[in-house]
């Protein structure tokens, strides 16, 4: 399998109004593998619903996008002119507190998950919480399962020391799929140098997100301050340990932002939760590509954009996603 980081376009995170027409446009954008958000705040029947739904759009959609349960897949769409689907979770609520439900997962395709969303979950810390305690007991007993199955960890709504914490104890290289550097967007949402710092001794890696909450100048930034962000984030990371995990919410109503922070645990009622303009250079799958001239811009090689649209991503799941061939043999 080749990893020409040239050949690949990589979107580490997205959460669209799943169509046809969102897949011709992935199509259309050269997107080779997408990592598409399954659930928030659903436990394991409604995540295995969400899922049924997904094996009905690879049928009704087999020339346009297929299931990526390992690095194999991806490189099978690239040549099939598809884009391959890595399915994922945001919060580890699927899972209820039953430690087998991360394999039930694991085998219906699921190939991230968080280990928080936000709030304190059972197996850590989230960022919006005023104390963070660190990694639980059931969250170092799944770390260490999710570590076995292949299953890729993701800190990005964690806390400093759930982060900091769950980086020490993984044996796996992990991800925060869609976050930015917090000393240019002061928000604890985002990621400390020493987040990043810890991240790349593990060889983790950070995927810039596009959502304008994260971003410097939010909506109103520009394609060449997204570039310089970049380009402090690979100084301190180096860009083959960075990727674009665009957080793209595309045709989705204000209601889905509702239920990403308000789920079923709480009865206050935020009203002003919506979704904020997306910069006027990234809007929909197509503006994908044009990403490269914000990077060339701040002074990114060929070699090194190429690696933060998609050669850094392609690596890291090359490495870190087990082949479910070499599994299936061992089976047999």
């Amino acid at each position: 399998m080749t990893s020409d980081a040239a050949q690949v376009l990589i979107d580490g995170l997205q959460y669209c109004n799943w169509s046809r027409a969102i897949f011709e446009e992935m199509r259309r954008g050269g997107l080779t593998a997408v990592h598409a958000t399954v659930g928030y705040h659903e436990g394991f029947r409604e995540t295995v619903r969400h899922l049924v739904d997904w094996r009905t759009r690879f049928r009704d959609n087999e020339d346009l996008i297929l299931l990526a349960r390992d690095a194999g897949d991806i490189e099978r769409a690239r040549v099939t002119n598809r884009t391959a689907i890595l399915l994922g979770l945001q919060n580890p609520m699927p899972i209820e507190d039953d430690i087998g439900l991360i394999e039930m997962l694991f085998d219906l395709g699921i190939r991230f998950m968080q280990l928080t969303y936000n709030n304190q979950s059972l197996l850590g810390c989230g960022w919006m919480e005023k104390e963070d305690s660190g990694v639980t007991r059931m969250g170092r007993e799944a770390i260490a399962e999710m570590n076995r199955l292949g299953m890729i960890i993701d800190l990005s709504h964690a806390g400093e020391r759930t982060t900091q914490e769950t980086i020490a104890l993984s044996q796996r290289p992990v991800v925060i799929s869609h976050a930015n550097p917090r000393w240019l967007r002061g928000s604890n949402r985002n990621v400390s140098r020493a987040v990043l710092q810890a991240l790349r001794e593990r060889d983790g890696l950070l995927g810039l997100s596009l959502y304008p909450l994260h971003l410097p100048n939010g909506s109103d930034t520009t394609l060449n301050q997204f570039g310089n962000m970049a380009k402090e984030a690979a100084d301190l990371m180096g860009a083959d340990h960075l990727g674009i995990g665009s957080d793209l919410c595309q045709d989705q109503p204000d209601s889905v932002v509702r239920w990403m922070r308000e789920g079923r645990w709480t009865r206050e009622i935020q009203a002003a939760a919506n979704f904020p303009p997306q910069p006027s250079w990234f809007r929909s799958n197509l503006d994908f590509p044009a990403l490269s001239e914000g990077l060339l811009s701040a002074g990114f090689n060929k070699t090194q954009t190429a690696l933060v649209l998609g050669g850094a991503w392609h690596r890291f799941l090359e490495a870190n996603l087990p082949s479910t061939r070499n599994s299936q043999a061992t089976s047999s």
